[in-house]
């Protein structure tokens, strides 16, 4: 079969590689749509603390079953579904406690492990998640969504609670829609003046450009008022959510949060920072880390989308075939400032 393999930092190659052969609790899946994670453009650029080369990319993604025997969840050949890609141990501490999305020896599909960008996957079937009728192009959007609504959850967000989302890639957008599905007032902020743009076909109730040091605390002052005599500070945001993983934007998630309030972490980095812990005393503020999601978070997610008919698919900004994966990856990487989502058809 062919995949798609990053061999190195830079360099995507169209690769022959064995079929899988399943094994009795498996299913043979054939992918329809796959998306670039940002994950998969760090292990691209090389900057993807946990890749090893070489690797097949991809753990966001729908597919067909081909081959699958008898089983209890009633799947069958010819179903749509998707996948939980994160793989847990199933004994070290977390995954005793059912926080296995915390697994102290997590393998996520496309890092640790190889990934779904091949034209066939064996799949424990333990993993499969139905599509519920869902297009599979909307389908293969579910985990990323997955990853914004775990941290959405995390951080207990409700109706009416002001919310800023710093970020607008990917995660950010749709943990922003998942906000906004609680019926919170959100406002995502970033650097990018066309991804702000973009975002606000999504009902959000407003966008941040953060582009310099003043922008970001002048918007808190507006958009979150204050209680207190003239020149006392803004009020700040009920939650504040951090999909970029620099320790500026962890800065601004602390800086922007009201006294008492919520600060969910999902972006993933590789910087420490210098940081004025007292902040985080002196407010009160509540930290929630967010790391991947369950099949739960996947399942919830479906039947939302099905019933309030949300429409994902304006995430999706470029598509490309599969063999010209080297290609998508390298836009994505000169222009990651203007494409959203990035998705390979199969």
């Amino acid at each position: 079969m062919k995949a798609i393999t990053i061999v190195k930092p830079g360099v995507v190659e169209i690769r022959d590689l064995p079929k899988p052969q399943i094994k009795p609790d498996e299913a043979l899946i054939h992918p329809l749509f796959g998306g670039i994670c940002g994950s998969d453009l760090n292990s691209f650029r090389g900057t993807n603390a946990y890749m090893a080369y070489p690797r097949v990319p991809g753990h966001e993604f729908s597919a067909e079953i081909v081959e699958i025997g008898p089983n209890d969840r009633g799947f069958k050949a010819g179903d749509i579904v998707t996948a939980n890609p994160y793989f847990n141990c199933g004994h070290c501490y977390s995954c005793q406690r059912g926080l296995v999305n915390a697994c102290m020896s997590n393998q996520t599909m496309g890092v640790q492990r190889e990934g779904g960008f091949a034209e066939f996957v064996a799949m424990p079937i333990s993993r499969l998640i139905s599509g519920k009728g869902l297009p599979p192009k909307t389908l293969a959007l579910i985990e990323p969504f997955c990853i914004g609504y775990h941290g959405i959850q995390r951080a207990g967000v409700k109706k009416d609670d002001k919310v800023l989302v710093v970020g607008a890639g990917t995660i950010g957008v749709l943990a922003a829609i998942a906000a906004k599905s609680r019926g919170a007032k959100v406002w995502i902020c970033d650097v990018a003046p066309r991804k702000l743009e973009y975002a606000l076909r999504f009902g959000l109730d407003g966008t941040v450009l953060n582009d310099s040091p003043e922008a970001l605390s002048q918007a808190v002052k507006d958009i979150t008022g204050g209680n207190g005599p003239v020149g006392s500070p803004p009020n700040g945001f009920d939650v504040t959510v951090e999909c970029v993983g620099l320790p500026s934007t962890l800065q601004n998630c602390l800086d922007a949060a009201c006294f008492g309030g919520r600060v969910a972490v999902i972006g993933v980095g590789k910087h420490n920072i210098d940081l004025d812990f007292t902040i985080i005393q002196k407010k009160e503020l509540n930290i929630f880390g967010s790391r991947n999601a369950l099949t739960r978070d996947f399942e919830e997610l479906i039947d939302t989308v099905k019933s309030r008919n949300l429409n994902l698919d304006d995430v999706v900004t470029n598509i490309y075939k599969f063999d010209d994966a080297a290609q998508a990856f390298s836009d994505f990487d000169k222009n990651a400032g203007s494409m959203l989502k990035v998705m390979i058809g199969f």
